[in-house]
């Protein structure tokens, strides 16, 4: 689905690191994850790898070493368009709603509510530091068609096959990226190849091959309809129904039914002439080109610095404005535009919510083929009586829902990382339904089928297929990209001309990380 032109994700790898503090159970080297800088990345690429485990903190995109880590962590999404708000989701929203409109101001917090949400990116921002890239931007730039035919034509002599030496200049007609994946399901493989959905054994959701399932709410309102007809039926002894008594039944049934609530009747709903405070969200696209990001910039690094020294006890040196920018300003994402994509685009957005003129706090989102992921969230710490961290991802979840109209596959809100054993960050099971990511075979698990065997062990496989692989597993080395001295060629090549001991250990060990498809669109920068 990529835009027709735009240039390939580019980016450079660095392995396992060493252990660092771990953020949930303080082990001091106890968190272990590989770990790439990305240079530039396009929203498909990205989409696939977090499909696959990764997460990105800034331009630094990291996978958890889900068997090795003190405290594993699950990527977990919410079925958003399934969505069911919780008793304790609709007090926060009924608090919000009541502040908004008569200025109530409620300081009792729900004991199921956590004090953040989002926290555990906290633990991710330090070693994006430690493991920035310091290659030149001229070294990341392909070169002209005319070197490249070059060297294409140097490895023809060899009498290799035209395959393996496929060197490629950075061409659209080379980069476009497939735009009608079918939507993975619980259950399915999440990888980027094309699926061709099977009915769906029991168990393992919807039939996302036909048209995507009406509301809830309508289903419900149609079968009430039809239970008022049948009985009206009986009552008329069999006597057939005019079309005029139907519509008055219709009427009936609408005014004498007392339907759920739906996220939407919450967030959407229509607020006194006289209300006391104005609450205004808006979605501010994240560059400096754009005049919205630029104007607000200022105000939002003095919020972002203001929530982590009172709630991540921060110093100032630890949250000024460098450190805002290489952490939710600076992203790898291209933005990209298409024509069944939303009207936003995909790319990073910054969600900003202004209340009375000014902005109290801010969801830093991506927005994907597939979903809207949930990157970091700040707030004014005054406002913390209003729950701001549950009141935003239920924010997010509406918009998830509001932009599926436009945008059919997408339809997933992607919560970060469920960490089990970590109890405070278990509130993210709460979003229901929800789905886990299987460690192994990367296929989505229904997150009440998971935790049973978390309470087992930390880790753990959650398909329970014991002959099931991952299917998007690397296959062949040799067709992995590599930008080599500014030249994009197969891995076979540079294996060749590669002067030095060998790196193929750290190249396989990349490409099984990532996968063969991503493996072969991404550009893997060698020195």
């Amino acid at each position: 689905m990529a835009a027709a032109g735009s240039s390939p994700s580019i980016v450079e790898y660095f392995g396992g690191e060493d252990g660092y503090r771990c953020g949930y159970c303080k082990n001091e080297t106890g968190n272990l994850s590989h770990g790439m800088w990305a240079h530039s990345m396009t929203v498909q690429d990205y989409q696939d790898l977090i499909d696959r485990g990764w997460r990105r903190s800034g331009k630094y995109v990291y996978k958890p070493i889900m068997n090795q880590t003190c405290c594993p962590q699950y990527t977990i999404r919410c079925q958003a368009l399934r969505f069911q708000t919780s008793k304790s989701h609709k007090k926060v929203l009924k608090k919000m709603l009541k502040f908004i409109s008569k200025g109530d101001v409620s300081k009792v917090v729900s004991e199921e509510e956590p004090m953040d949400s989002h926290i555990e990116d906290v633990a991710a921002c330090d070693f994006a530091y430690k493991s920035e890239s310091h290659v030149s931007q001229s070294e990341l730039t392909p070169l002209s068609v005319d070197h490249a035919e070059r060297v294409e034509n140097e490895d023809k002599d060899t009498g290799e096959t035209k395959e393996e030496v496929n060197v490629q200049t950075v061409e659209s007609a080379s980069l476009q990226i497939c735009a009608d994946k079918d939507t993975p399901v619980p259950g399915e493989p999440s990888h980027s190849a094309k699926i061709v959905h099977a009915p769906p054994k029991p168990g393992k959701g919807a039939d996302l091959s036909k048209p995507p399932c009406r509301k809830a709410k309508d289903i419900r309102k149609e079968r009430k309809l039809q239970k008022l007809l049948q009985n009206q039926m009986c009552a008329f002894e069999g006597s057939q129904l005019q079309a005029g008594d139907q519509v008055f039944l219709l009427q009936n049934s609408k005014s004498k039914t007392n339907q759920p609530k739906t996220i939407e009747d919450f967030v959407f709903v229509s607020l006194p002439d006289d209300a006391r405070h104005k609450l205004e969200v808006r979605l501010v696209p994240v560059s400096f080109e754009d005049p919205q990001f630029k104007s607000s910039f200022n105000q939002s690094a003095t919020l972002f610095a203001r929530y982590q020294m009172a709630i991540h006890k921060d110093t100032p040196s630890d949250c000024g404005e460098n450190e805002f920018t290489r952490f939710l300003c600076d992203s790898p994402l291209e933005a990209e535009n298409a024509p069944n994509g939303p009207e936003c685009g995909y790319g990073s957005f910054h969600q900003q919510y202004w209340l009375d003129g000014k902005i109290i706090a801010v969801g830093v989102i991506d927005i994907l083929p597939y979903c809207v992921s949930s990157v970091y969230l700040y707030y004014d710490p005054d406002y913390s009586f209003l729950s701001l961290g549950v009141y935003s991802a239920l924010r997010e979840i509406a918009f998830t829902r509001q932009l599926h109209e436009k945008a059919p596959d997408l339809c997933f809100y992607y919560m970060g990382f469920y960490i089990h054993s970590c109890p405070k960050m278990r509130y993210k099971g709460q979003y229901r339904p929800s789905d886990l990511l299987c460690p192994e075979t990367y296929v989505w698990t229904p997150i009440e089928q998971c935790l049973p065997l978390l309470e087992h062990s930390k880790y753990c496989r959650f398909n329970q297929d014991v002959k099931a692989v991952d299917e998007g597993r690397l296959k062949e080395l040799g067709r992995v990209r590599v930008l080599h001295k500014r030249t994009v060629m197969p891995y076979s090549v540079y294996k060749k001309r590669r002067k030095g001991p060998s790196d193929e250990a750290s190249v396989q060990q990349y490409a099984s990380l990532v996968g063969q498809t991503c493996s072969e669109r991404m550009l893997l920068f060698r020195s």
